[in-house]
């Protein structure tokens, strides 16, 4: 039952990990806590790297070791193993971004695919995830978001990113193996979300293979979800939802103040933090047609969520609700709701090292930002370093 699942056994949460893990994750967590290194992180790492230093080795080592599976499929499958040993799942997430070039496109649909045909049949990756700018150009998801005229050339580009999404979620759909579409910048989001759904219309008839991701910092998307519930009921399918809580917050009001629109983020952590539960709620009162991803580090919706199956008299492991994090965090939420029967998956980035700093350290930036965040992570190493008597 709910009512004994505990977020603070740190036994269950860090079983998986050696005292070489432990120490080198206590480490990293009070370096990330110094905000002037995760500042100073970027800039210093691209002057090292131009000038040949072996920097690639020492981040491969370190925070790439801890939050990132491998540079190839290949080399995460001992955190594919070692996330199943605890009852977890991975998601691999192919966390190369920043591209603006057709074959490039190409070669990540590609790669979005392979990661499809290493999850088919292997209950240990039971979920799959790509981002939309990884197959098409921004500037021109920008454009149509914007409703401006595409030329003759955007609009043979344009039919080329539709096509590898379907390419992508048709593979999904063929093996059987969910595949979520990653929510990126408000301005672009609107194109993604109408391609979503459209995937979804054609794919998720009779299981839930494309979920779309719902950024609940955005005052708007509780009531997204809602009207999207109602087309998919409307149109015979089942609605893939994951609900996260967002990625681009300030980004989002620097543009928004800059640009003088208004500002699609909720006014303050509250009510982020409301309509998040709220989603919560709402896809557990329509679990008979909505299958959803809780992507969520905080301890209070998880255990909401626990609580809310068991209220329901629905089964810890029902194929319609899947709790996430990411690989390197909230061990302490991942393994312990594992351990209680619930299905559970991390997110697992991969990439060469210089593709995914990017990804890195915007990790380590909004760590930073989340208000004690690092300080639990490094409260709970603690803690399990003394229970082993390190």
């Amino acid at each position: 039952m709910s009512q004994n699942l505990s977020f603070e056994n740190t036994e269950i949460a860090f079983r998986n990990s050696s005292n070489a893990d432990l120490k080198r994750a206590y480490w990293l967590f009070r370096m990330i806590n110094i905000n002037f290194f995760v500042k100073m992180g970027p800039p210093v790492t691209n002057f090292f790297m131009k000038i040949g230093l072996p920097i690639k080795r020492i981040i491969k080592a370190t925070i790439f070791k801890h939050f990132c599976g491998g540079e190839t499929i290949e080399e995460c499958d001992s955190t594919i193993k070692k996330l199943h040993r605890g009852g977890v799942g991975t998601i691999l997430d192919y966390s190369v971004e920043g591209e603006d070039d057709e074959h490039v496109f190409d070669a990540t649909r590609d790669e979005i695919i392979k990661t499809i045909n290493r999850a088919t049949g292997d209950k240990a990756v039971p979920i799959t995830v790509f981002k939309v700018t990884g197959v098409g150009r921004f500037g021109l998801l920008e454009k149509l978001d914007a409703g401006a005229e595409l030329s003759v050339d955007e609009k043979i580009e344009w039919q080329k990113v539709q096509a590898r999404v379907n390419d992508i979620c048709k593979k999904a759909f063929d093996t059987g193996v969910p595949v979520m579409v990653d929510a990126e910048e408000t301005w672009i989001q609107k194109t993604i979300d109408i391609m979503a759904l459209d995937m979804m219309r054609q794919f998720n008839k009779v299981k839930a293979i494309v979920y779309n991701t719902y950024q609940i910092y955005r005052h708007d998307k509780l009531a997204s979800l809602k009207d999207d519930h109602a087309f998919a009921v409307k149109e015979g399918f089942i609605l893939g939802a994951k609900l996260v809580r967002g990625a681009y917050m300030e980004k989002e009001r620097r543009r928004a103040a800059g640009m003088g629109y208004e500002c699609l983020i909720q006014p303050d952590k509250t009510s982020t933090d409301r309509d998040y539960n709220l989603a919560l709620q709402f896809c557990m009162d329509n679990l008979s047609d909505i299958a959803f991803v809780a992507g969520t580090h905080n301890e209070h919706s998880c255990r909401l969520l626990a609580n809310l199956l068991d209220e329901k008299k629905v089964v810890h492991n029902h194929p319609h609700v899947y709790f996430s994090q990411l690989l390197g965090m909230s061990d302490n939420l991942s393994f312990n709701l594992a351990d209680a029967g619930y299905n559970v998956a991390k997110y697992v980035p991969y990439g060469p090292v210089k593709a995914v700093l990017p990804y890195l350290f915007r990790r380590a930036q909004e760590n930073t930002a989340i208000a004690g965040q690092m300080s639990r992570e490094l409260g709970l190493i603690i803690r399990e370093r003394k229970r082993r008597k390190m």
